[in-house]
């Protein structure tokens, strides 16, 4: 009897060891497994935040404004050049597009972008500072079984695109009518001349002196387009020598004896005799003309220009254009050295000229290494100041 008893409990410590044994390789089974799943998760969430920040780097590297919008139509995603187009007060993940950017003509693309999928050259328009003009594509990005996962949208900013075409275009609309003025003109007056105009030597004779003159307008105004377009796109060769300012004034003020006699104009030149500049002899002379006939023209009858020079530092010559005349109005200093642009259109009709002198002005001296501005007030004058460094770049 007790031998049997005694094999049941060995039998039966045995069976209690081997289940204690296996409920601690299950336990040890289940924690090893724990523990692979809890690495391959924090791998997975290391890959994927590294995927994410090479993602971010790469969208922040474009010059491109990059946007993108879960399915819920909120923020996913924003680089750093669409943070500055529209300069972003606080974190706008999660935000819907109105929340985000107060723009109900972007909120209109999000809506045409679910029924079209593809949105190419859209335009929109931003005020911040200063008026920017952006350029919007826009996709539906869907998943490998063509579900919709969100809206990606790439802006590029056009402003500067958008101001030199508007500068084209107006440079074509003033060379168009600066043309069409003298060549129409010079026209009416070759049809009276045909009509019989020409067998009156009186007549044929104030004509043809009036077609000269228009032709000699044509011209001048070809040669200053001609100049204009050089010194943009940096194609004229300065000769750069010594000069003596006083006595290139001098030369330049002979050229206008009989303009200043007729308007009793007195030109003086209080130039030092031993100021010397670096400079290119023939476009600095071009530059004084421009200036100093602007200023004996629109100066007043009987008044006076002065031309002076002063060292503003170690390296630099400032050199003044100035008048006693009816001067110019604060809003139109800004724009006094912009292409055709005039202060009194009407009188500038009547006196003549291209409106191109004073842009050439500004060329001329930028490509010295110097700069120009102006300072005028109403009924007390004008000047014209451009400062020419002693040794250019």
């Amino acid at each position: 009897m007790w031998p049997l008893i005694f094999i049941a409990g060995c039998l039966a410590l045995v069976l209690l060891q081997f289940w204690w044994q296996e409920r601690r390789n299950a336990r040890l089974r289940i924690q090893a497994r724990r523990e692979y799943t809890e690495v391959a998760l924090k791998q997975q969430r290391e890959i994927s935040a590294q995927f994410l920040a090479q993602q971010q780097a790469l969208f922040n590297s474009m010059i491109e404004g990059v946007l993108l919008l879960d399915q819920e139509g909120r923020v996913q995603l924003v680089n750093e050049s669409l943070r500055k187009f529209f300069d972003f007060p606080a974190e706008i993940r999660g935000k819907n597009i109105l929340e985000a950017f107060h723009l109900p003509e972007l909120a209109n693309l999000t809506n045409r972008l679910q029924n079209e999928k593809i949105i190419s050259d859209a335009e929109l328009e931003i005020q911040r500072e200063q008026l920017r003009s952006l350029q919007v594509n826009a996709a539906v990005v869907t998943d490998r079984s063509g579900v919709e996962q969100g809206q990606i949208f790439v802006f590029h900013e056009v402003t500067r695109l958008k101001e030199l075409e508007n500068i084209r275009q107006e440079f074509v609309g003033n060379v168009s009518h600066e043309l069409r003025t003298p060549l129409s003109l010079i026209k009416g007056f070759a049809e009276t001349l045909l009509d019989g105009a020409k067998d009156s030597p009186e007549q044929a004779t104030r004509f043809l002196q009036k077609i000269d003159k228009h032709a000699d307008r044509l011209l001048f105004l070809i040669e200053d387009l001609l100049t204009i377009s050089r010194l943009e796109s940096g194609h004229v060769a300065l000769n750069f020598q010594e000069v003596n300012l006083r006595d290139l004034v001098q030369r330049t003020f002979e050229d206008f004896a009989s303009r200043a006699a007729a308007r009793k104009t007195t030109v003086e030149n209080n130039i030092p005799e031993t100021t010397v500049i670096w400079a290119d002899a023939d476009r600095l002379q071009q530059v004084l003309f421009n200036l100093i006939e602007n200023a004996i023209k629109y100066g007043k009858a009987e008044g006076r220009v002065i031309i002076s020079a002063r060292e503003i530092s170690a390296d630099k010559t400032e050199i003044s254009v100035a008048d006693d005349g009816p001067g110019i109005p604060a809003e139109a200093l800004p724009r006094v050295f912009e292409r055709f642009y005039r202060v009194d259109r009407a009188r500038a009709r009547e006196t003549g000229g291209t409106g191109l002198g004073l842009a050439i002005v500004k060329h001329i001296v930028q490509a010295h290494g110097g700069e120009v501005r102006v300072q005028s007030e109403l009924q007390k004058g004008s000047a014209f100041f451009l400062t020419i460094p002693h040794r250019p770049d």
